[in-house]
């Protein structure tokens, strides 16, 4: 009995043992690196192993049949691999193929500063925008602030890596505002017509930028509205220059804003002696409405109006001659219309549509000399983002622009202008091969009906990430852009102006530091050129240099400082220019430092800009070299003041050109030589050596966490 009992045991021990398998292999990535530390179990047991510092696993299980292999290791996808445990050995080959975290991934930098309170990357917030001295809350006066930008005091306008005032276009929610700066008088600064304040996100590109964005030859700004508002609230703005008031009213899914400015310079230069001969100084009154509707679980519809009327009047006095002088008077009206509406589609696929319209009409006075400018925009925009897997996003869409410009003189019986359909579409990926690298390419394919010719842009960025926090982009995109209004309604048959960028950037973002270098190379061709009897498409130039730009908000405390400097070298032979020269907007160095601090126990912040610029060229026709005069330097140290009294007052002081520097941005010639044979010149001077500006702004709501705080 005894032996009958053992011999069952014994059997029963022959059949456990031979019903083991025994289950070994090694772990690699996709180089065939091993893996140490990776889990391997079998699914559904408890049966399994961590491969060791060569990445070699063994391990036995009593398990039979069909049986699921499961390997996980962070950072890489899981494997799974189906076994048969009817042999009693098995040798397993795994390979872990990386996971792509988009949180974690490299992202394209070339050319781009994000703005926003929810970029990954961001390295200007749209809060810095309003709160930069010497900016007087413009967007175009502190982006002036970054690389890639050149100070045109005269202007106002964004002047980017080498190109002019209206080659960087501005986009509110994807869709082209046709000119996004106020009128202004000659050789004075205008500004920009929308507050940042309206938007969540501000993406500033100085080139290589997505093939999305059309009708840009050197920079685009896309400007990203608000979502609904959470709390009503009224905003009221009692300002040196005028008052505005805004009223917000907020419910469960949307919200309505209504505004309602006026602006009059008039005491504000009584006290303030001017260089300019005003009659009647700068007026406006300004409109705008915005309502946010959210639409079911994730669409976002808006719908954002705006109307300003402003109007000056001043004379121009002749150079050489003051007592000769013209009346120069100018009625503006702007309108500008857009709508939108985003949704998800899918949980991959999002969709994003939008239609805008823009209506500037000028009445324009010259002594007895009438002229009006009719100047219509529509743009209608369709576009889809998604993903077909981690490794691979799409965008593609489409869209229409329209714009009609008409311009008359009183005298003539046959009005100038031109009425362009631009029909286009895009399409972009996103390719990330690893964490560490990623490649968008794309293109945009173009038809314009004034010309009647279709065109193709390539575009491509590569991005590769150097260390957690750091990485390198290089971008390539050739860009167009239709000649510029002034040239267009006299030949209507221009062809687009064209350039071709290339940029190379590093950029590193650690422990709230930013350290940021780029170089990039422009060609242009097909610039405007005319003479006395025709225009043509025979210009073309280059522009070419070096940006760098370090910001930091942690070595001191309660202290956010930054510090750009931009090199450029650029010729064009454009226009009337008899040879390639290096255009009068253009100056070879700029250099910005911007600092703010915050004073706790006072309740305030203290901010200064100092701003310099090297001289730019003039033509100086008592010389016989052609563009051989130069201005000197541009220098500018402005500072600006928040105090908090209240949580929901702020008072808000800032004054331009501290140390009153007489900055000199050009000259101006008399027509004809004296009887000398000499040209009258007189100085491009600012319109007054400093620009002062106070404001109250008081909140008022129900709810007491709506409040000036975040302005501060």
């Amino acid at each position: 009995m005894k032996g009958n009992i053992i011999s069952v045991l014994l059997l029963l021990l022959t059949e456990i043992l031979v019903a083991q398998t025994r289950i070994s292999g090694t772990v690699t990535d996709a180089k065939g690196e091993p893996i140490p530390g990776a889990n391997i179990l079998l699914l559904n047991t408890y049966d399994g192993t961590t491969s060791d510092a060569s990445g070699k696993f063994d391990f036995t299980t009593s398990e039979a049949g069909i049986q699921t292999l499961v390997v996980k290791f962070i950072g890489f996808k899981e494997f799974r691999q189906t076994l048969d445990l009817s042999a009693s050995k098995l040798e397993v080959g795994v390979t872990l193929k990386e996971e792509v975290n988009q949180l974690e991934a490299v992202t394209i930098t070339a050319g781009a500063f994000a703005a926003s309170d929810e970029s990954r990357r961001t390295i200007f917030k749209a809060l810095d925008i309003a709160t930069t001295a010497g900016a007087t809350a413009d967007i175009a006066g502190a982006l002036n602030t970054l690389p890639g930008t050149q100070k045109v005091g005269e202007s106002g306008r964004l002047f980017v890596r080498g190109g002019d005032g209206n080659e960087a276009r501005t986009f509110i929610d994807g869709m082209l505002v046709l000119d996004a700066y106020g009128p202004a008088a000659p050789n004075t600064p205008s500004r920009g017509r929308f507050l940042p304040f309206m938007f969540k996100g501000t993406s500033f590109s100085t080139g290589g930028y997505s093939a999305e964005y059309g009708q840009a030859l050197s920079s685009a700004l896309v400007l990203d509205s608000k979502d609904e508002e959470q709390f009503s609230r009224t905003d009221i703005g009692l300002l040196s220059v005028g008052a505005d008031v805004v009223h917000t009213q907020a419910w469960e899914k949307s919200s309505w804003a209504g505004k309602v400015g006026y602006t009059n310079i008039r005491p504000y230069f009584n006290l303030i002696s001017q260089e300019v001969d005003w009659v009647k100084p700068p007026e406006s009154l300004e409109a705008s409405s915005a309502y946010r509707q959210r639409v079911g679980k994730s669409g976002m519809f808006k719908v954002y109006g705006n109307y300003n009327h402003s109007n000056f009047s001043l004379y121009d006095h002749a150079v050489g001659d003051p007592s000769v002088k013209v009346l120069q008077d100018l009625r503006n009206n702007f309108g500008y219309l857009n709508g939108s509406y985003k949704t998800s589609l899918t949980p991959k696929w999002s969709l994003r549509t939008g239609l805008s319209y823009t209506a500037i009409d000028n009445d324009v006075s010259l002594n007895a000399l009438k002229i009006t400018e009719a100047d219509k925009g529509i743009h209608a925009k369709v576009a889809f983002d998604g993903s077909l897997s981690d490794k691979l996003e799409l965008r593609a869409g489409g869209e229409v622009i329209n714009h009609e410009y008409q311009a008359r003189v009183d005298t003539s019986t046959r009005a100038l202008g031109f009425n362009e359909l631009i029909a286009a579409a895009f399409l972009e990926a996103d390719v990330y091969t690893s964490n560490k690298f990623v490649t968008r390419a794309g293109g945009r394919v173009e038809y314009n009906s004034l010309i009647n010719q279709g065109s193709i842009d390539p575009r491509i960025s590569l991005a590769y990430k150097t260390s957690k926090n750091g990485q390198v982009s290089v971008a390539y995109g050739k860009f167009r852009q239709s000649a510029n209004q002034q040239w267009l309604r006299s030949a209507p048959d221009l062809l687009p102006e064209k350039a071709d960028h290339y940029i190379l950037n590093y950029q590193l973002i650690q422990h709230n530091r930013t350290f940021r270098i780029e170089g990039y190379y422009k060609i242009y061709s097909d610039l405007v050129k005319f003479d006395d009897s025709a225009f043509t498409n025979n210009g073309s130039g280059y522009a070419r240099g070096i940006e760098l730009f370090w910001r930091d908000n942690k070595t001191f405390r309660n202290v956010d400082y930054w510090v750009s400097y931009s090199f450029l070298d650029t010729e064009r032979n454009y226009l009337n220019t008899p040879y390639s020269v290096t255009p009068s907007f253009a100056s070879a160095h700029n250099f910005s430092v911007v600092y703010k601090q915050f004073f706790v126990k006072l309740k305030s912040q203290l901010g200064f800009t100092y701003s310099y610029t090297s001289g730019r060229p003039y033509n100086n026709p008592n010389e016989e070299i052609f563009n051989n005069g130069r201005t000197k330097s541009y220098q500018d140290l402005s500072g600006n003041i928040s105090y908090l009294p209240k949580p929901h007052l702020i008072i808000y002081f800032s004054c331009t050109n501290l140390l009153g520097r007489d900055n000199i941005f050009g000259y101006q010639f008399s027509k004809a030589p004296d009887d000398n044979g000499v040209f009258a010149s007189r100085p491009i001077r600012q319109a007054a050596p400093r620009f002062i500006f106070l404001g109250v702004f008081i909140t008022l709501s129900k709810n007491k966490s709506v409040n000036q705080l975040p302005s501060l």
